[in-house]
């Protein structure tokens, strides 16, 4: 068995098809919803604003119900396993700073918010030396707002270390 791996089946595959197939009949359904509340009929000019999402919508709603039928007959035949325990929290260990990190961009600025995130990365998984942490995560975002900021001109969220320094 390789590292980061228990065994033991965290998800059935027949638990998650059922899941992706209600999460994408509800897209649909909102779709929908909001598709019918801005107008989904032929009016005399044409179509109304949300006359072709409504069909994209109903087509979602009926692909997801045709899934999740298939998904509830075929609970005897497969009951495999969709992920191992060890191998799912090997993904929530990327999937939950990289979350934080995208929730820090608005308080702290998209500069800050990835020099923190790099260097996360860089001292938890790679066990890197402080300094080649600090070296390449602030190099990082100095390289990417010259590129950004400096020569295409395009402003990215900035926080209040940039404010402080004049930047923002």
């Amino acid at each position: 068995m390789s590292e980061g791996t228990s065994g033991k089946p965290a998800i059935k595959t027949r638990t998650m098809e059922i899941a992706v197939a209600a999460f994408v009949l509800l897209c649909g359904a909102l779709v929908i919803y909001d598709s019918a509340r801005l107008g989904a009929k032929w009016g005399e000019d044409g179509p109304q604003a949300g006359y072709f999402p409504f069909y994209i919508g109903l087509i979602l709603c009926g692909a997801s119900v045709v899934n999740l039928f298939g998904a509830l007959a075929a609970a005897r035949r497969d009951n495999s396993e969709f992920v191992e325990l060890g191998k799912l929290k090997l993904v929530f260990s990327v999937l939950i700073p990289t979350a934080v990190y995208a929730g820090l961009i608005g308080p702290l600025g998209l500069y800050v918010a990835s020099s923190v995130f790099i260097a996360f990365f860089m001292r938890w998984l790679g066990k890197y030396a402080w300094w080649l942490v600090a070296a390449v995560s602030i190099g990082n975002s100095v390289f990417f707002f010259i590129i950004f900021e400096v020569w295409f001109k395009i402003p990215l969220p900035k926080g209040p270390l940039e404010s402080a320094l004049g930047l923002g």
